[in-house]
């Protein structure tokens, strides 16, 4: 019988995003398949701290095992910024779009464009935590670009490629991103547990 973890998001494209990865490894249920309407929220100060937050409320609301991630893009010539607050960085809509528009602005005139991705994953199993982080570099470019993908998808080059994460579309995206690198060590730990 295949293992069945909850994954604490209210994110339908992670959650997309993440069966993709997963694929049969294990079956995923939504916090909207266990009942759980409520947002949780991210309070920590960094990306690890959120990840658990997420996966200590649904142990202890509900009583699963989980995983949680929180992901965040951090700009190199923004000291790490926006970082934890990448989902909330415009302010708390979590609007893509304004968020994009405020980091294209924040870089109208800088050289040094580089970024990365990072995704932190927690997962809470048989009452042990453990971590698990993928990371991609890349850089910003100055406009818009594609309409596959989420969040700042439009605007992030991964390294090695010529396209954005909204230009190279899903299958690739779901091959090489922060995420991605995560979910695939996390499948790697579940194979062997």
């Amino acid at each position: 019988m295949k293992r069945k973890l909850v994954f604490a998001t209210n994110n339908v494209h992670k959650l997309e995003e993440v069966r993709e990865v997963v694929k049969d490894s294990f079956d995923i249920l939504s916090l909207k398949d266990i009942g759980c309407t409520e947002d949780i929220a991210e309070t920590g100060t960094t990306l690890e701290e959120n990840a658990l937050i997420k996966i200590h409320y649904v142990k202890e609301k509900y009583g699963y095992d989980c995983f949680g991630d929180d992901t965040g893009l951090e700009v190199d010539a923004l000291n790490g910024a926006p970082g934890v607050y990448s989902a909330r960085y415009a302010g708390d809509g979590h609007d893509a779009g304004a968020n994009m528009e405020k980091l294209l602005k924040e870089l109208q005139g800088v050289t040094n464009r580089s970024a990365r991705f990072r995704s932190v994953i927690a997962l809470i199993l048989d009452g042990k935590e453990y971590l698990f982080e993928g990371e991609i570099k890349g850089r910003i470019i100055e406009s818009k670009k594609g309409t596959a993908g989420f969040g700042y998808d439009p605007i992030f080059m991964p390294e090695g490629y010529d396209k954005t994460f909204a230009e190279l579309g899903n299958d690739i995206k779901n091959n090489v991103s922060h995420r991605a690198l995560a979910v695939k060590a996390l499948c790697s730990f579940l194979e062997k547990y």
